[in-house]
């Protein structure tokens, strides 16, 4: 109880972990230091546990290194060496420019060795955007009531990620507006719950506290959500390469295709630029679009002829 004590008036001395493992001024001592600071804290789960697996990677490899002694062109190299997996490439470029920001802020280098590093270019369009025979397909094959059809209607009707997917409940309902608060960008939304999602939810059990759970009953984790979502797009016969993340994308193009402009989708979808809306919206149907724009200019400025 002293220790507790101690503890919550902050007079036990605070112990960085793996200090006492490290040399100071290496990479290992670095990676440790930005580990353990609010910086690093502060990011969203996700983000944390994928630089940390990329940062354990690198010291392992070069964590008796001088930090100071990291040049451009080394990290130049390194991001080359993975140029075949780009998107690998560029967040490993990421990372270690957060590092080195950290260490900046530290004062364990004077100088950005990342400065002026180039970030591989990426030549796909990302995720394929589910189109409305894919949607049908899926319904088709996983009726409502199953778990299949509730993941797949909480990603399309909201257009959320499934790493917030898997954490919504009924606790997040309240009246009709379901409450998200995204965990990649922290952005706290507030999304109407429409009719067809409002159906299928009505139907599942409460039992838990996230409406979507594994077969033993426990949340699913975001990798393996991907993976079981993955087969269920096989049960339903859709083609290789569509993935829960192209429902996110499905529900922005119906928004676009809806007459809805970047920053009313951007409502939705959480995005916090615009560039990133016209991305997801770049399959929206030009068509249908165009279709209900002269639509509203007809009715907000009807015909004269005759008068």
């Amino acid at each position: 109880m002293q220790a507790y004590q101690a503890a919550l008036a902050a007079q036990a001395p605070h112990v960085e972990i793996g200090t006492n493992r490290t040399i100071a001024g290496t990479v290992n001592s670095a990676v440790i230091s930005y580990f353990n600071s609010a910086t690093f804290q502060a990011l969203a789960f996700d983000t944390r546990r994928t630089r940390k697996n990329l940062l354990e990677r690198w010291r392992e490899q070069y964590g008796d290194h001088r930090i100071a002694l990291l040049l451009p062109s080394h990290v130049q190299r390194m991001v080359a060496a993975k140029a075949a997996t780009p998107s690998t490439a560029r967040n490993f470029l990421n990372t270690i420019r957060a590092l080195m920001a950290h260490c900046m802020t530290v004062g364990l280098i004077t100088t950005d060795p990342t400065v002026g590093v180039k970030r591989p270019p990426i030549k796909t369009s990302g995720y394929t955007t589910w189109s409305e025979d894919h949607i049908a397909a899926f319904e088709q094959a996983h009726p409502i009531g199953s778990r299949a059809r509730l993941a797949f209607s909480l990603m399309l009707y909201t257009g959320q990620r499934k790493s917030d997917a898997i954490r919504m409940g009924w606790q997040h309902v309240r009246g009709n507006i379901l409450h998200v608060v995204q965990a990649k960008t922290g952005a706290e939304l507030q999304i109407p719950i429409l009719p067809d999602l409002a159906a299928i939810l009505e139907v599942m059990p409460r039992a838990h506290l996230t409406f979507l759970t594994t077969a033993a009953g426990a949340p699913f984790t975001a990798n393996g959500f991907g993976n079981l979502f993955r087969q269920w797009c096989t049960e339903a016969g859709l083609p290789a390469g569509l993935a829960s993340h192209g429902l996110r994308k499905a529900c922005c193009r119906r928004l676009a295709e809806s007459g809805c402009a970047a920053n009313v989708i951007a409502a939705i979808s959480g995005h916090t630029t615009l560039r990133m809306v016209e991305k997801y919206t770049k399959a929206a149907d030009q068509k249908k679009m165009a279709v209900k724009a002269m639509d509203t200019l007809a009715a907000a400025f009807p015909s004269k002829r005759g008068t």
